[in-house]
């Protein structure tokens, strides 16, 4: 046999040589190679975690106007708001309702708009920022809304105090100038009666706040609102989680300084009326004598205004609360009594409005009605009941219920505001009550509050939030600018006056202490011309019949719209006291009316504030921030009374450098941007500059 060739070497190992030397070669270090593997792994992943850290920053410009701009910081989950160029952090928010860890990138879905911000957290929340047109060349605006992506979804955004003072909001029982020092538990912002809930929100309240370092934040009208306030830290703004997803809108502004975001923030009254300028020449005196019958009421007026007389103050207004107005309209109009008795009145019992003169007659009603009165029992008799008064709709047919409340203590209906026919029924009504008892003005309790939410029963969309108030106070200027309301929600370019809530006789913020900072919130929320309380307070507090605290009320008092009293001076005080109130009563009339007409016209063109805080003439003095006890009238009145118990001097800050103020007291004259320390004021005297 022929043998076969040998096979050409190719320097190749066979496949199956190869596979099994690898193995065997590799077999011992496998636990070595690897470690290697995961050493290398872990290596850069620390790597790019290192590198992320180092290179990438905290913050991340999410927007950018001309002379501000928005940060997302992601360490907190917050969007900055900061002023340039020197990139000054105006307001911090703190996002919640969302995944704060997750940062948003610099575009997503509004790339192609340089002007608009949009970002969204799956499931969660969409947030849009667009820049929208200023009010001012110097101002610049930011649209802030917040949509939920789910029903479930609570946003809520929270606005940093560190470095920043807060003014605005809603009014609370023991008010503070500015907000930083309250508390509130989370809420609905809507107008509320402290005599039903002392933790809640009062009756003057807008969706404003505005903040030390110029900027405002305005909530629009139809959003849901709730508002929280935790004392120096944050201020929250949330939307209620319920079956409907409600967003959460609201703009953002900056302004060089506080007093010009104000300016900016502010629109003239123009077209508005004043309020009639009597009442502030006018003090108020309250009616507190017997009040059991029509008879003792009458008695008890004739009484009040012989002694008035007397004491030479013979020239004010003799108000009736509503109990004494109620009995004193039965006695003269039938229409008014239970049937059985208007068989025993006779024409003896009319009330003659002649026996109080010059002094003047103030009565009080409200849009309550006791279900056992007989106004509300008529109604119901004449099937009127669904148009008159509140009402729960069916949710299956059938009639409609009227919404029950309380009210004084009593189960009551409540005007139904959104009937033409009812507040026909209900002006047409007062009108004849004011001319039978002829009174020369007329006070609405009651306006503040909403009696569904009271009810827990979601309230119509015609009715949500302070629409109420709101209704009523627009129907109230048909009656004339003789007219007082006890609520303000976007009422302020109204000519009605607001009657301010009662105080405490004691030295706290619920008493004294209240009367500046809440002076200071209604004039910055447009409500210029309000009766404050009684001198003295109207609540009873910790010291009843002071002599002291009552002269310091009363030196406050002078420099306010109109001068309220509850207790004649010659009841709580010394002879010396009735010649004070008499003094201070001529100086209202002579100086300060005066000056509140004159910078009245100032608010219908321009929509300044009456009564301005310090930081008025100081906007950029962190000392003026926080200033709760002095105020100003105009720029020309500085007031700056004691609200301590026994103290006989104070600090005063001047403000507004380059000015000069005069004591008025004393003639002497110092510069202003000052602090005068330990400033001499005795108890018959209150420390007044005029520039």
């Amino acid at each position: 046999d022929r043998a076969m060739p040998l096979t050409r070497p190719t320097g190749q190992i066979p496949e199956a040589t190869w596979t099994l030397g690898f193995r065997e070669m590799t077999e011992p270090w496998k636990g070595a190679v690897g470690c290697l593997g995961v050493a290398i792994f872990f290596a850069m992943t620390i790597g790019i975690i290192s590198w992320q850290a180092l290179e990438q920053s905290p913050e991340e410009w999410v927007l950018r106007g001309r002379s501000s701009g928005m940060l997302w910081e992601r360490r907190r989950g917050a969007l900055l708001l900061r002023a340039l160029p020197a990139g000054r952090t105006v307001a911090a928010i703190a996002v919640g309702g969302v995944p704060a860890a997750e940062p948003p990138p610099p575009r997503d879905r509004c790339w192609h708009d340089g002007g608009q911000f949009c970002y969204a957290w799956e499931e969660d929340a969409e947030l849009q920022l667009s820049l929208e047109p200023p009010p001012d060349p110097t101002t610049e605006c930011y649209s802030v809304r917040w949509t939920p992506l789910r029903p479930d979804v609570m946003l809520k955004d929270c606005f940093s105090m560190a470095n920043v003072s807060w003014y605005g909001g809603a009014s609370i029982r023991a008010q503070r100038w500015p907000l930083n020092g309250a508390d509130s538990r989370a809420q609905p912002f809507v107008s509320g009666d402290f005599s039903k809930n002392p933790a809640g929100y009062g009756p003057v309240l807008e969706r404003y706040f505005l903040g030390s370092t110029g900027v405002t934040v305005t909530v629009a009208p139809d959003v849901p609102l709730v508002l929280s306030q935790e004392s120096n830290r944050h201020f929250c703004l949330e939307t209620p989680a319920g079956r409907t997803a409600e967003p959460l809108r609201y703009l953002l502004c900056v302004s060089p300084d506080v007093a010009a975001a104000h300016r900016h923030h502010l629109v003239p009254a123009q077209g508005a009326n004043l309020p009639p300028s009597l009442p502030c020449r006018s003090p108020i005196w309250r009616y507190n004598g017997p009040a059991g019958s029509a008879a003792k009421i009458k008695r008890g007026l004739k009484a009040l205004a012989k002694r008035l007389k007397r004491h030479r103050l013979q020239e004010g207004v003799l108000a009736l609360g509503e109990g004494c107005t109620a009995i004193l309209a039965a006695a003269v109009r039938p229409d008014h009594a239970p049937s059985e008795r208007r068989k025993r009145q006779d024409s003896s019992r009319a009330w003659d409005p002649s026996v109080i003169k010059p002094l003047q007659l103030s009565i009080t009603l409200s849009p309550y009605a006791s279900i056992a009165s007989p106004l509300f029992l008529r109604s119901l008799r004449d099937s009127e009941a669904a148009s008159y008064w509140l009402s729960l709709q069916p949710r299956f047919g059938g009639c409609s219920v009227p919404l029950l409340t309380t009210w004084k203590g009593k189960i009551c209906a409540r005007l139904n505001v959104t009937s033409e026919t009812a507040l026909g029924w209900y002006l047409a009504r007062a009108r004849r009550l004011r001319q039978a008892l002829g009174a020369a003005y007329v006070v609405f309790e009651g306006a503040e509050g909403n009696a569904f939410l009271e009810q827990a029963v979601p309230p119509p969309t015609e009715l949500a939030g302070d629409r109420y108030a709101g209704a009523l106070a627009a129907a109230l200027v048909m009656l004339g600018n003789a007219t007082v309301i006890s609520a303000g929600a976007r009422s302020s370019h109204l000519p009605l006056f607001i009657q301010m809530s009662p105080l405490r006789s004691d030295w706290s913020h619920a008493g004294l202490k209240g009367v500046i900072p809440s002076v200071l919130h209604y004039s910055l929320l447009g409500y210029n011309f309000f009766i404050p309380d009684a001198v003295g307070g109207s609540l009873a507090g910790d010291a009843p019949g002071d002599a002291e605290l009552y002269v310091r009320w009363l030196q406050i008092a002078t420099f306010l719209p109109v001068m309220a009293f509850g207790s004649p001076p010659w009841l709580c005080c010394d002879a010396w006291v009735l010649n004070l109130t008499q003094q201070c009563i001529q100086r209202h009339r002579d100086f300060v009316v005066p000056l509140i007409i004159k910078y009245s016209e100032e608010w219908l063109s321009l929509g300044y504030p009456i009564f301005r805080p310090v930081w008025w003439l100081s906007p950029t003095d962190p000392i003026a921030f926080t200033i709760e006890d002095e105020f100003l009238i105009g720029d020309e009145v500085l007031v700056a009374p004691i609200t301590e118990k026994g103290q006989t001097w104070r600090d005063i800050f001047l403000p507004g450098e380059g000015y000069l103020w005069m004591d008025t007291n004393t003639a002497r004259v110092f510069d202003g941007g000052t602090i005068l320390r330990n400033y001499s004021a005795s108890l018959a005297e209150m420390p007044v500059f005029v520039k």
